[in-house]
């Protein structure tokens, strides 16, 4: 044993995982509970491993904004109702009262996690057919004399308070050019293709704020329903996890639930335990297990001498 206390091992074994340990490696992965103003709760996450897996493709944070994305294009998301699981679109191609410019329209991707919410309104504006013309879309995309009218004859009133906006006013459009739906006319498909529509922009109003007869006061946007699963029940662990100031993520290579702590450690319950490390040091799981085989290679070594 007295030549072992002179041995350059042991010092060796110290020195290699002194100088790991000492090496700055970034967290595996971190989950951030906001989005710039907006706050993050799941089913949406800032980036990969965060959140749902079946939003992440859709919902992104990118350079501290929100957005959905569709086959349509990208769009900002102002606002998020997580009591009612509602998303608030805003689409820069839509025209408003301020604001009357050409869109090729809006559509969901087929698979994609969200519907239309009932209270949204949509008013095409100068289309080239009349309104009594314009049919819900076929199986196949195309348009027929037997389908049935999208038009909602009630909502021409809706398009008399639009053609008062100076914006569209000054495109001195026939009133006729302008036809309003709800949501549910769109089809299973859930396409806005005002090209087949043969119409030239569109506005969207998922709420007339009290203020039906004017629509500078309206809410111009796209409201989306939302739902957590089949059933539509909340996790229990994700639950767990955000009372415990963690973010719910995944595992993304196989897919299994994660809780992801501030202090970067990922747990599969929730960060209470993770509370007793270091906020101040995010440490990988290889990391962890370094400081283990430290530990061990430490009581090895006190036991030899």
């Amino acid at each position: 044993m007295k030549n072992l206390k002179h041995s350059p091992l042991p010092v060796f074994f110290f020195f290699i995982l002194h100088l790991l340990l000492s090496i700055p490696l970034s967290t595996s992965q971190l989950c951030l509970s906001d989005c710039g103003m907006q706050p993050l709760r799941y089913p949406f996450g800032s980036g990969p491993g965060c959140g749902d897996q079946r939003f992440q493709q859709y919902v992104t944070c990118k350079q501290q904004k929100l957005t959905l994305t569709t086959h349509t294009g990208t769009y900002p998301i102002t606002d998020i109702d997580y009591s009612s699981q509602i998303i608030y679109l805003s689409d820069p191609s839509m025209s408003t009262c301020d604001c009357s410019q050409p869109s090729k329209g809006f559509g969901l991707d087929w698979n994609a996690p969200f519907s239309f919410l009932d209270d949204n309104v949509f008013a095409l504006l100068d289309c080239s057919l009349d309104s009594s013309s314009i049919y819900r879309p076929n199986a196949d995309g195309g348009y027929n004399s037997s389908a049935v009218r999208l038009c909602d004859a009630k909502g021409q009133a809706i398009c008399s308070f639009l053609n008062s906006c100076r914006a569209i006013s000054m495109l001195n459009l026939p009133i006729s050019t302008c036809c309003v739906y709800a949501p549910v006319d769109l089809g299973p498909s859930y396409e806005m293709d005002l090209q087949k529509l043969k119409c030239s922009s569109y506005s969207g109003i998922y709420s007339f704020n009290g203020q039906e007869a004017d629509p500078e006061n309206w809410k111009y946007g796209i409201a989306l329903k939302y739902k957590f699963n089949v059933y539509n029940n909340y996790p229990d662990s994700c639950s767990a996890c955000e009372r415990s100031s963690g973010v719910c993520g995944y595992d993304s290579t196989y897919n299994n639930y994660l809780c992801v702590c501030p202090n970067g450690m990922n747990t599969s319950s929730d960060c209470f335990f993770g509370a007793l490390w270091s906020k101040s040091w995010r440490a990988p799981t290889w990391h962890k297990g370094v400081w283990l085989a430290y530990s061990l290679v430490c009581a090895l070594v006190m036991a030899m001498l």
